[in-house]
């Protein structure tokens, strides 16, 4: 068989395959890899649907490689009819591009006209994603759905629907492909357990009535007024034998007077908490609890309770009879701690048996089984929606996977460019989310393009994000950490962007021109300002000094007045001290003017042509090695590692040369037909006969220049 004929293109000086057709598409698993732009991309901070992505990210490792790229082609190339129209990317996929003549073509056909059928396109046979991501509209319609979840309307058995509502009720629920709320078979078995455990617990307590339950139906009401008072009765009886042990200690273990003191000075009706706290009566050696006086305030109305429900003709409490009463109820409480699966216990417990011995369980779980048997059908239902998403989405992938096509086309952009930012007149569209910071750290160097990294938010909504931004045209003068721009993504969303970081390399041929002289101009400025401040300071400090020094001496002499003395007369000017300053400086100043004549004398003698080759020779003496610099550099920007750092791995170069890179970075341009009006109402005043006068005086320089070497004769 003929070998498949490939056509290539070279952009961005690389070599790049050109998919033009369906079987190029067919035949991409015969192309070898190292000719693909891109061996990996990650699933997230992409321009195009993240459901397509993770749908072909099989492995879920948040990265697609080149096997689930051709896995993906050759499954959607499997279905449909017309390979070519793969190359369409329309939004909504037609029913008649499934080839049913296909055997997964056939399924999915049969599915699709399903979904087509409930969504009421019967008509119009296309299906659009937005419309087959929409499993709750899918399978509204539908009884039994394939994912063994059954809800109230699975069914029109009035009894089965009260089950279903009760085991929801009771151990949960999970949500159905129609959007509902439903059971599966692990809400079944774990209702059914409940039962089968609070039965087994009821029944002991039935069977051993009489040491479970010795006060009938009030033993629970028992327990609970045992349990409010066992700490405190404890700590009485305990206080009681501690005084036993020694009669020294009854004073310290009763009442301390001090506590009473300390709350007597406020409202005790306020203070019940901290007197709660007390001893329940006065502490003695082997004395019983009293249930009807001399007991602790806060503590009789619980104590008088706990009498009337214990032992009502008892006037006192034995530490034994205590001891007793707790014994009588601990199997109670042993019952009680064994207690399982209450939360079926408010269904009561003639619900509970019919349930346990009838046969709803049975149909419960045969309902789900039927659900499952359509699980396939389903499932199906459900690959609808990845093939009109590849339908949509695939090719455009591969425009941007295995070559760069979308980045380099004008007019298009590629899948990892976010938007656009606005900063000092001018717009760039090489925008990109950055998704690991530590790794642009380390990557960006080598990109060779200068980068503004730019945190962006939205004060609306919270949200925030951080991009990197390359400008691949204009001046760099303006742009410093701390800038403000704005930014706008793909879906034309505004964000407040600021420059938190700039890596600067060279951005055009005319910026490395006037390099040289703009770093001399800002060396220049740097240092008059440097010695303007030296200067200033020096007055301040003089002129503070000597108005401090004049204050005090005037308070001095008003503290001490003292004969008034002649002041000293000033030193004479010592001339031969500036001698040497005046012969330095004179000297720099003649050999200053010395090169200048020289030079100026060396430029007046060249032939009137050599002059312009002279003062261009002079430019790109200055100029030409920062131009040279910055045109290899400009030549070699690369994307490719922007692009690994965010997780791409990139198989070829992604250059972006100086004529690519003017079409990235747009500058401020006035509209066709624009009118101008250059009369700025705010500029200086301008006076036409100094710059007449100066032209006057060049010209007739030029002329008597021309007569003393002959150039002119009259």
């Amino acid at each position: 068989m003929q070998p498949h004929r490939w056509s290539f293109s070279t952009v961005g000086g690389v070599k790049r395959v050109n998919l033009e057709s369906g079987a190029d598409l067919a035949h991409l698993d015969n192309l070898d890899p190292k000719l693909w732009t891109a061996l990996s991309c990650p699933v997230q901070g992409l321009e195009i649907d993240a459901r397509t992505l993770e749908l072909i990210d099989t492995d879920h490792d948040g990265q697609i490689r080149v096997p689930e790229i051709l896995a993906a082609v050759r499954w959607v190339l499997g279905i449909l009819r017309h390979p070519d129209d793969l190359l369409k990317q329309e939004e909504s996929l037609p029913l008649d591009a499934i080839d049913p003549d296909k055997e997964a073509g056939q399924q999915l056909l049969a599915s699709a006209r399903i979904i087509a059928h409930n969504l009421g396109h019967s008509a119009d046979p296309r299906l659009h994603v937005g419309e087959t991501s929409d499993t709750a509209r899918i399978f509204a319609n539908s009884r039994l759905n394939g994912d063994g979840i059954i809800t109230p309307q699975s069914t029109d058995d009035a009894a089965l629907q009260q089950l279903v509502g009760e085991i929801m009720a009771t151990v949960g629920s999970q949500t159905d492909r129609s959007g509902q709320p439903g059971i599966g078979i692990e809400q079944i078995t774990a209702f059914f357990d409940a039962i089968d455990s609070w039965l087994n617990w009821y029944d002991l307590g039935q069977a051993r009535t009489e040491i479970l339950l010795p006060y009938g139906s009030k033993t629970a009401e028992a327990w609970t007024l045992l349990g409010q008072l066992r700490t405190r009765i404890d700590d009485y009886f305990l206080r009681c034998r501690l005084a036993a042990y020694d009669p020294a200690t009854a004073a310290a273990l009763n009442l301390q007077t001090e506590r009473v003191a300390a709350i007597s000075a406020r409202e005790l009706t306020g203070a019940l908490d901290e007197i709660a706290t007390y001893p329940l009566a006065r502490i003695e050696a082997g004395k019983p609890l009293p249930l009807t006086a001399s007991l602790n305030p806060a503590w009789e109305a619980s104590i008088e309770q706990f009498r009337q429900f214990f032992i009502p003709d008892a006037t006192q409490l034995t530490e034994i009879v205590w001891e007793n009463l707790k014994k009588s109820l601990e199997p109670y409480a042993d019952w009680m701690a064994s207690k399982s699966g209450e939360n079926v216990e408010n269904l009561g417990v003639d619900r509970l048996r019919a349930l346990q011995q009838g046969p709803l369980r049975n149909a419960l779980e045969a309902l789900i089984t039927s659900d499952l048997e359509l699980s396939d059908e389903a499932d199906s239902i459900l690959l609808v929606d990845q093939l009109v998403r590849y339908y949509r989405d695939l090719y455009r992938l591969l425009q941007n996977f295995v070559t760069f096509y979308d980045f380099y086309a004008p007019g298009e952009k590629a899948i990892f460019q976010a938007g656009t930012l606005y900063i000092d007149q001018r717009s760039t569209e090489l925008c990109m989310k950055v998704l690991d910071t530590s790794r642009h750290n380390t990557m960006v160097a080598q990109s060779g393009m200068f980068l503004l990294y730019c945190r962006c938010t939205r004060k609306a909504t919270g949200e925030e994000q951080l991009i990197v931004a390359a400008l691949t045209n204009g001046d760099i003068d303006n742009l410093v950490t701390g800038r403000n721009a704005l930014f706008y993504d793909r879906h034309g969303r505004d964000w407040d962007a600021t420059v938190v970081r700039v890596v600067e390399n060279p951005i055009s041929i005319r910026q490395a021109f006037w390099a040289p002289y703009r770093k001399v101009s800002r060396f220049i400025e740097t240092q008059v300002n440097k010695f303007a401040a030296e200067q200033n300071n020096k007055s301040e400090a003089s002129l503070t000094a000597g108005v401090n020094a004049t204050a005090a001496d005037a308070q001095a002499a008003a503290l001490n007045p003292v004969p008034a003395t002649p002041a000293a007369a000033p030193a004479a000017f010592d001339i031969g001290k500036f001698v040497g300053i005046f012969a330095a400086i004179s000297l720099a100043l003649g050999a200053i003017g010395t090169a200048i004549a020289s030079l100026v004398t060396g430029f007046m003698g060249l032939i009137w042509w050599k002059m312009p080759i002279a003062i261009a020779g002079l430019l790109l003496l200055i100029s030409g090695p920062s131009m040279l610099l910055a045109w290899l550099k400009l030549r070699q920007r690369n994307l490719a590692p922007l692009l690994d750092a965010n997780g791409w791995a990139i198989n070829a170069r992604a250059t972006v040369n100086i004529r690519f890179g003017n079409l990235l970075t747009r500058l401020a341009e006035l509209p066709v037909g624009a009118k101008l009006n250059i009369q700025d109402p705010f500029a200086g005043k301008k006076r036409p006969y100094l710059p007449m006068l100066l032209l006057l005086g060049l010209i007739a320089g030029a002329v008597l220049f021309a007569l003393w070497k002959g150039w002119v004769r009259f």
